[in-house]
């Protein structure tokens, strides 16, 4: 179940039943546990634990003193089967949490592609994480958290169980999220509140200054002119024939629970 090709230190224990790719590299004192799958090239430090279900994909970097699909930590959870998805080209930085499912949800924790997760970021059980995503030193995800894809997360930001992000939005560090933060907007403060779109990361991603613009309308449309949600929604149709974009924005409001932060 070893690929003749990966490098496995003398002092890593490895399960019988774990699947290494071809050129994996597992690093001393590292123990990968059973039900483990390791994808080509992902390269493991020293001092990690992994403990399956895991399915790790391609060319992946997680450091030292990485935990990876230990049991959750919801005192509901009673030792039931479930599983840790995780993308390809990750960088998974040193002390990071991430944790399985519960059955209370779909059995699952899923971490998409070419995210960056610093010092210290725990992604709790359930969490669902998208591709393109950048979470600073400290970050947390509680459980059952979904983060869309192109978010930032800055350093000790937190998020409450349940909580969404959108698509290209900002969350500045040491906020605290106990709301929902809609596609394209920046959030801070604790409880955080909207201070406008994320222009910067927009034009970086190769937004015109057509689409930000009209995206900037959708947002003063949802922040600045004291509309319910549902009337925000009937508003925004127009836009979305103007900047496709804007659908992220109106999916998003329709598929709310919690509400979205103001």
């Amino acid at each position: 179940m070893i690929d003749k090709s990966a490098v496995i230190h003398s002092t890593a224990i490895v399960s019988d039943d774990a699947v290494i790719g071809p050129g994996v590299t597992v690093g001393p004192w590292t123990i990968i546990g059973s039900e483990v799958e390791i994808g080509e090239g992902t390269s493991i430090a020293s001092h990690c634990v992994i403990k399956g279900p895991v399915k790790i994909g391609k060319r992946n970097k997680i450091f030292q003193f990485a935990t990876i699909g230990e049991d959750c930590q919801d005192k509901k959870y009673a030792g039931e089967r479930t599983f840790l998805e995780i993308g390809d080209d990750n960088v998974i930085r040193e002390h990071c949490t991430f944790h399985r499912g519960t059955v209370q949800d779909q059995c699952l924790t899923k971490v998409g592609s070419r995210n960056l997760f610093m010092v210290n970021v725990h992604v709790a059980h359930d969490c669902v994480v998208g591709d393109d995503c950048i979470f600073a030193n400290n970050a947390t995800l509680a459980g059952h958290v979904h983060i869309g894809n192109w978010v930032i997360f800055g350093g000790l930001a937190a998020i409450h169980q349940f909580g969404r992000v959108g698509d290209h939005a900002f969350i500045a560090g040491m906020a605290a999220l106990n709301q929902d933060v809609p596609p394209f907007v920046m959030a801070a403060g604790h409880y955080a509140k909207p201070f406008g779109i994320n222009k910067e990361g927009l034009r970086r991603r190769g937004f015109s200054n057509e689409a930000i613009s009209t995206i900037r309308h959708a947002y003063m449309i949802v922040y600045k002119e004291s509309k319910t949600v549902d009337e925000a929604i009937d508003k925004l149709g127009p836009l979305c024939e103007q900047e496709p974009s804007v659908q992220l924005l109106v999916d998003f409001l329709k598929e709310s629970t919690r509400g979205i932060c103001r």
